[in-house]
């Protein structure tokens, strides 16, 4: 009977684990979505809650803080038109969370729209006021690259 009852509860506490993950991964796509909108709208008061104080972007044309992407993002440095997202993975380790996009990006660069494939990672931490970006990193990729699941 006890050995009835512990497997009884190893299910139910793996089922909720699961349910909450499986919640998380949805939050975290839906934000990662609205993040992409806000980025082509340069809704960069939204984008400012979102990014962490000590948030990093890696581009292909160098690496920086929060301020600067912001600031690019405000600017037109980098209109990020639009971002065509071919997939996605998510994964959630205790309160921090990292997705992988797998997207064309339509982006306008000193005056020259371009398109360019990449896979972005994206980390994300919950805190007390809700999720953070801690970092955004833009690897350029063939067309034909997957993400494994």
């Amino acid at each position: 009977m006890r050995l009835f009852f512990t497997a009884c509860l190893l299910v139910i506490c793996t089922s909720f684990s699961f349910a909450q993950s499986t919640a998380t991964e949805q939050e975290i796509t839906e934000l990662s979505t609205k993040k992409w909108q806000w980025m082509a709208d340069k809704q960069v008061d939204s984008l400012a809650v979102l990014f962490d104080d000590g948030a990093r972007f890696v581009h292909m044309s160098g690496s920086w803080g929060k301020a600067r992407e912001l600031e690019i993002i405000e600017t037109g440095s980098i209109h990020y038109a639009k971002a065509d997202v071919h997939d996605v993975v998510v994964e959630v380790s205790g309160n921090t969370v990292m997705l992988w996009n797998r997207i064309t990006l339509t982006a306008e660069v000193r005056g020259n729209t371009v398109s360019n494939e990449f896979t972005v990672t994206e980390v994300y931490q919950q805190h007390e006021a809700g999720w953070k970006m801690l970092g955004m990193t833009f690897s350029s990729v063939r067309d034909t690259h997957e993400i494994e699941h």
